[in-house]
């Protein structure tokens, strides 16, 4: 039976995140009066919430990770908000509308929202992970302070390190250790690095910037074994039989959303928690945010989808925009690596030839320079640009607001697309 709650309706969200942390500042913005409006976050991590984008600047040094924190250590008491931190949330019993934490304590609410996240997909490998299922030593993921602790401590100039993954956080995880004098090897198994946003040209031109910067590259490869000398780490086996030296192994191969809790409420879940235009779930009184929920077939793992997702939240929470709703977010990317300027949006591996688009590229592999745009109806539909920043921010502008592009299709290549 639902219990009579009272003034102030509580909002509890799961999740101290990017997305949860996001979520308790819109509403806040929306409602000032904890009289009439409580808000609770629950987050596993013993820390405030950080901006995690930022962990591969922490990695390459130019940032502690301290300076990645999202607020101001006295922003959450002013604003009344609770934050309870190191604490796990275990159940939920949707009928009385309360939260089970690992701590043996309960929370209630009036609604509840996942704002889970994603953890590290680890793949199948002899040797990565002990006994108890956790990563064995001198094996860790690039995913939160605690990863670049491990990593920073592991890391020392001329140490061998291997980074299984090459997309875009195998490889600001790769370039910030490379920084550091740490002699490099990416795994990746893909034919070019960063395969969802690079199409074959541009990844081609990128490997060559990459090894250009003294990372090596194995592409086309998966390790299948991490091998040991007791718990010291010495080297991976590929999957052609080939080995290679490594003191530390960082796995970036992607992750997956965070769905024990949505699973064990009994809410609708696909590849993350279901959710509608409202961000709402199978349950009236849950919704979703962020890495973990899915829309409309897609699992964003950008912070700008969660972030929008929050404003749409917080403006139906709390009244102040009845009639919000998320329709999907156009995807930009940025990798985010010392001495490499790279971003990708929208449709990137259209062909020349392709009938219904009109597709533009220019490459400069020996400056590893490369530009792409694909156009469809007068509308910019995809882009990719390395090491062309002069444009970048005008691509960007068209594509995210779908402004006609100039009748000139080859001035968006050019830096004179700024002054079309």
């Amino acid at each position: 039976m639902t219990p009579d709650h009272t003034s102030p309706r509580h909002v509890v969200i799961v999740g101290n995140g990017m997305a949860g942390a996001r979520l308790a500042e819109e509403l806040r913005r929306r409602e000032i009066d904890p009289a009439r409006l409580a808000v609770t976050i629950i987050g596993e991590e013993p820390r405030a919430a950080y901006n995690r984008i930022l962990l591969s600047t922490v990695l390459a040094g130019g940032l502690t990770a301290r300076e990645t924190k999202l607020k101001p250590d006295n922003w959450y008491a002013r604003n009344s908000i609770s934050v309870r931190t190191g604490v796990k949330a275990e159940k939920v019993d949707r009928d009385a509308r309360r939260v089970f934490l690992n701590d043996g304590s309960t929370v209630d609410y009036d609604e509840l929202v996942l704002a889970t996240g994603s953890r590290s997909f680890v793949p199948p490998m002899a040797g990565a992970c002990t006994e108890a299922g956790g990563l064995a030593p001198g094996v860790v993921t690039f995913r939160t302070v605690d990863d670049c602790d491990a990593i920073l401590a592991a890391t020392q100039p001329g140490a061998k390190v291997a980074v299984l993954g090459g997309g875009l956080l195998g490889l600001e995880a790769a370039r910030g250790v490379l920084g550091r004098g740490a002699d490099v090897t990416v795994v990746h198994l893909a034919s070019h690095p960063m395969e969802r946003q690079l199409d074959t040209d541009g990844g081609a031109v990128l490997a060559r910037v990459l090894e250009g910067m003294g990372m090596r590259l194995v592409l086309g490869q998966h390790a299948t074994e991490v091998l040991r000398d007791g718990d010291r780490v010495t080297g991976l086996r590929l999957k052609d039989g080939s080995t290679l030296d490594a003191d530390l192994v960082v796995i970036s191969a992607g992750v997956r959303p965070n769905l024990d809790l949505a699973t064990q409420a009994g809410i609708d879940i696909g590849r993350g928690v279901l959710v509608d235009d409202t961000l709402k779930t199978s349950d009236e009184h849950i919704w979703a945010i962020g890495e973990c929920a899915e829309h409309d077939g897609v699992v964003y793992g950008l912070v700008q989808p969660a972030w929008e997702h929050a404003s749409v939240v917080a403006g139906l929470i709390t009244g102040t925009d009845p009639t919000a709703c998320y329709h999907g977010t156009s995807q930009t990317t940025r990798l985010k690596a010392h001495g490499i300027d790279l971003a990708s949006m929208g449709e990137v591996n259209a062909l020349i030839h392709d009938r219904d688009t009109e597709v533009m590229a220019l490459a400069d592999p020996t400056r590893g320079r490369y530009a792409k745009v694909v156009v469809r109806d007068n509308k910019l539909v995809g882009a990719v640009l390395l090491g062309n920043p002069e444009v970048t921010g005008t691509l960007t502008q068209y594509f995210d607001t779908g402004m006609t592009v100039p009748s000139d299709r080859m001035a968006l290549l050019l830096a004179e697309a700024q002054r079309a």
